[in-house]
């Protein structure tokens, strides 16, 4: 793609979410009006303070731009105002950051086959923190059970309840593979998500339709709808939050890994890195050459799936 056709398509982006979110402001006038005229109709003690509170934060919510669009007072307007509904609908207090990405770092995974036990205590670490829906038993990550020879995972079971590690057999992970030619992002018709700087793919939850373009464009079941309103007990709810990650989803949306998005612009690992028992996953920044991740492409014979699609995924796969 040459530079005239990539700015035509940005500036073609970038008039999709202005015009949009130049209609949600106006829309935005108009309900705060019918909320000021509806609220003036009610009589002492037939609503409450915080439930009217509520209803206009929820307002506000609803109508806001575009994550990207947002300049960051409006981000960190954003974020004390969902950190209040929490509040008033749940009675716990959570942090939810707007962190930007960190300048010269690019986010790399890579995972060992041949350490990997099939355990999943990395599955159970991403349910926890991501809050992740434990009616639906949703799940970023997929573990699956190979034979020998095999390096697709299509071939294997994702399925098994049985005792592991197996005699002969060895354990794939596959999740989001953040592409750095993402099909899915190409696919969204409102621009709900995008690669970040930092490599990440993440998604505005509140501007996606839920419509499924994205997952039906992975090519790596990276993607996971979300059919029911989440449900996670109140004492498991992981209160540190990014507003691109595990923040509280809605019915109805896309959800997939994000890196733990809330932990790796901190610094730390992902959840899921940091509770392998085995040592099979290896996270860290690809521009440092002194970072595991580099020594990992360096030093081991690696390989990517499906690298034959032009994806660029930004997760390998190796052995020792």
């Amino acid at each position: 793609m040459n530079s005239s056709t990539k700015e035509e398509g940005q500036m073609k982006t970038k008039e999709i979410l202005e015009t949009k979110s130049s209609r949600r402001a106006f829309m935005k006038k108009l309900s705060i009006a019918a909320a000021a005229g509806s609220a003036g109709l009610v009589t002492g003690g037939c609503v409450s303070l915080e439930s009217s509170e509520e209803m206009g934060l929820k307002w506000e919510e609803y109508f806001k731009k575009n994550y990207r669009l947002m300049t960051q007072e409006e981000k960190d307007e954003t974020v004390a105002r969902l950190e209040r509904l929490f509040k008033l609908q749940h009675n716990e207090n959570v942090q939810i950051s707007n962190q930007e990405p960190q300048e010269n770092v690019l986010f790399g995974y890579a995972f060992n086959i041949s350490r990997c036990k099939g355990y999943m205590d990395c599955v159970e670490a991403c349910v926890q923190e991501n809050n992740l829906d434990r009616k639906a038993k949703t799940q970023y990550i997929r573990i699956f059970e190979m034979e020998p020879g095999q390096l697709d995972p299509t071939s294997g079971d994702g399925k098994y309840h049985h005792e592991v590690p197996v005699e002969n057999k060895f354990y794939m992970g596959v999740q989001c593979y953040h592409c750095e030619n993402a099909p899915c992002t190409k696919a969204c018709p409102t621009k709900a998500t995008w690669r970040e700087p930092d490599g990440i793919i993440v998604v505005d939850y509140d501007w996606c339709i839920g419509c499924r373009y994205c997952l039906a464009a992975c090519p790596y079941w990276g993607r996971r709808f979300n059919w029911g309103e989440p449900e996670v007990a109140e004492e498991e709810i992981t209160k540190k939050q990014h507003y691109l990650g595990n923040r509280m989803r809605m019915k109805g949306v896309m959800e997939k890994c994000t890196f733990c998005i809330q932990r790796t612009r901190q610094g730390k690992l992902p959840a899921c890195a940091e509770a392998c028992p085995t040592g099979s996953r290896v996270f860290g920044n690809l521009l440092d050459p002194n970072s595991e991740i580099r020594y990992v492409l360096k030093h081991k014979k690696v390989f990517r799936f499906k690298e034959e699609l032009g994806t660029d995924p930004k997760f390998w796969y190796f052995i020792d």
